[in-house]
């Protein structure tokens, strides 16, 4: 499952979604918006993006996923719009019969979306100024 959203993430739902019987593992991965990022203060993200071309990237991580890893679900979530503090900006949530693989998953998963996924994001300060962040080449 693949979602671009406006609306808040639930994570508890989220989780839920991914859970099957047969998978005695699930891993969920929150990235929430942080006061600081370096020395700068930050009090709000713009996530900007161009669903079709999103989409179609997420849809590659998701098959990917499930070609390496015997997921029973997976759910890749991100938010678009403007986040406050706290908020919940992207989920991953993976199933897996052990949890050793769905460590491996959902690392890979939001490491990749990261990597490849084009969402754009701008930094918003106190002061009013405003900065887009590229993302990095390599996985954090």
């Amino acid at each position: 499952m693949i979602r671009l959203t406006t609306e808040a993430i639930d994570a508890q739902q989220w989780t839920e979604f991914v859970r099957r019987p047969h998978c005695g593992a699930v891993v969920t991965f929150l990235g929430t918006v942080r006061d600081l990022t370096g020395d700068e203060v930050t009090v709000a993200l713009d996530y900007e993006a161009y669903p079709p071309m999103a989409e179609k990237k997420m849809a590659e991580i998701e098959a990917e996923v499930r070609q390496r890893w015997p997921i029973g679900e997976i759910a890749l979530i991100h938010r678009l719009g403007r986040l406050v503090v706290g908020e919940i900006s992207v989920l991953v949530a993976v199933s897996c019969p052990h949890r050793a693989e769905a460590f491996e998953a959902c690392r890979f998963a939001i490491d990749r979306l990261k990597e490849v996924v084009p969402i754009w994001k701008r930094e918003n300060a106190p002061n009013g100024q405003t900065q887009w962040i590229h993302p990095p080449q390599t996985p954090r």
